[in-house]
């Protein structure tokens, strides 16, 4: 990724995105947005688009939008980089060109604009993280209106520089929090799943119209909001509207009342409580089924881990038609390969991410026909 200049054509865009989830959100982009990815790795997908609106900021597996400015791979860790981001800052963006779509894609503000710089670094280099947000500042002298005023947070304008060892992007922030964090969750939970992994796992079990999702250990129910919201609006070829049957419970009656405070805007009713591991379903009645089982660590005793994911498993195949489709993510892989090899399912897919500070396998499996 070179820093290179951009004058009047429309700019690329880039996107953050969990740790692991660079090739399922490049994958949304193309399929959603006919963007084609340029690069990818590192939590950062930089890509094109023929027009940048605000259908870019209903992307879900993302969890923040920007406008490109410019980017390298070829920091030298020494504080000559300082200089570098302090020219490329300042020659190598049309930054009229990033105010002018910015304005067009994001609400007007009410008042005055104001605008805010941010600078994340990650590695060890020879400057400070507010030593790189300096040169920023340097580089963007006169780029900016100058009656707009500095602001710490909620300003109308962002402009961020990350850096992660080697790598550098700039650019200008077109999403807000709510894209990362959602609005709908009334309720949460200690270790509730994020919604843009929720958001991932929902593209892997590639759901169809008019089928029965479950989440047997539902928590606050973001899997299934993240499942309709993913369907919301679709159209079979016939032109009705697409229909799922949403279910889901949990075995802590806290749990289960945040997922129905949750899921209730959508019209999403059936949660209870039931352990997973005897659900009150009939055999083959349901076509996929996603969930994020306890790890390890929110169990009294790591060893539970083991005859939890066996017996919950054997019952999610028992409720699970054949060639249906089941997502799951956990801490230990080991212990879900070894608990998955007692059904007939066939793993099509995994995925490596980050959550909760850990790392966490995200499992995507078929029932044999």
């Amino acid at each position: 990724m070179a820093a290179s200049r951009q004058e009047t054509e429309l700019p690329a865009c880039y996107a953050m995105v969990q740790l692991g989830l660079e090739d399922i959100a490049a994958e949304e982009i193309a399929r959603t947005l006919g963007g084609k990815a340029k690069r990818s790795g590192g939590g950062i997908v930089v890509f094109r688009v023929d027009d940048i609106d605000r259908d870019v900021l209903q992307l879900r597996t993302t969890e923040d939008v920007f406008l490109y400015g410019w980017g390298t791979d070829a920091l030298s860790y020494r504080a000559k980089d300082l200089d570098q981001i302090e020219r490329w800052t300042t020659r190598d963006v049309n930054w009229d060109l990033l105010l002018k779509i910015h304005h067009a894609v994001t609400p007007k503000p009410k008042g005055k604009p104001t605008y805010r710089l941010v600078a994340q670094m990650n590695g060890v280099h020879g400057y400070r993280r507010i030593d790189a947000r300096q040169a920023m500042a340097r580089g963007l002298a006169g780029k900016i209106p100058a009656s707009w005023k500095h602001a710490e947070e909620n300003a109308s304008v962002e402009i961020w520089l990350t850096i992660d060892g080697a790598m550098a992007i700039c650019g200008m922030r077109l999403s807000d929090r709510t894209m990362r964090h959602r609005t709908y969750k009334y309720e949460h939970l200690p270790a509730s799943i994020r919604p843009t992994v929720a958001a991932a796992m929902v593209r892997l079990a590639d759901l169809k119209p008019n089928q029965t999702i479950l989440d047997p250990m539902c928590g606050a129910g973001t899997l299934l909001a993240e499942a309709h919201l993913a369907t919301r609006g679709k159209k079979t070829v016939d032109g009705t509207a697409w229909q799922l049957q949403l279910l889901g419970g949990d075995i802590d009656a806290s749990h289960a009342r945040a997922a129905q405070a949750n899921l209730r805007q959508f019209g999403i009713t059936d949660v209870r409580k039931w352990d997973a591991r005897d659900l009150p379903l009939e055999d083959v009645s349901v076509d996929r089924i996603l969930s994020n089982p306890p790890f390890g660590k929110q169990l009294a005793s790591p060893e539970e881990i083991v005859p939890l994911y066996r017996q919950a498993i054997r019952e999610m195949d028992r409720v699970l038609r054949p060639g249906g489709k089941c997502v799951l993510i956990v801490s230990d892989a080991r212990v879900l390969r070894s608990a998955v090899e007692r059904v007939p399912w066939k793993e099509e897919r995994h995925v490596q991410v980050r959550m909760l500070g850990q790392r966490a396998f995200i499992g995507a499996y078929r029932k044999a026909k």
